[in-house]
């Protein structure tokens, strides 16, 4: 059998082949950028190494009833404001919203603003619960 037989013979397989490794890389690709975010053992890290202020784009209600602990409440309908975001521009800051697609959302509009070190947390409040870290309620 040659090689030429065993391709034209197989290339179903190949082509599945072929298409999932694209999706996967596809796949990757989009979570790398701020859809994928940092995960809750990566942003606990960022906050005790870098001093990193967490920011919950959450509404007032949201926040209230519960949020990571020492977090900030910025709705994201604010965002584009700057109120209650802080002054220094380098300060590395976690988003976080209740499932992390608000989040998402508002590191765009933070870094339109010129904030140069803005992530999302991946999974939000519920991927923080889930990993048994702080909870405040107000």
């Amino acid at each position: 059998m040659t090689s030429t037989s065993y391709i034209a013979d197989n290339w179903y397989w190949m082509v599945a082949a072929g298409a999932s490794g694209a999706l996967l890389l596809w796949l990757q690709i989009k979570e790398g950028g701020t859809a994928g975010g940092l995960s809750p053992a990566m942003a606990v890290q960022l906050i005790n190494k870098e001093k990193a202020q967490i920011i919950d784009v959450c509404e007032p209600a949201e926040f209230a009833a519960a949020h990571v602990a020492g977090a900030k409440n910025v709705p994201l309908g604010e965002i584009g404001n700057g109120k209650g975001l802080p002054s220094n521009k380098k300060l590395p800051l976690v988003v976080v919203c209740a499932a992390g697609v608000r989040s998402a959302k508002a590191v765009t509009q933070l870094k339109a603003l010129g904030y140069e070190n803005v992530q999302s947390l991946a999974g939000g409040l519920k991927a923080w619960r889930e990993a048994n870290l702080p909870i405040e309620k107000n």
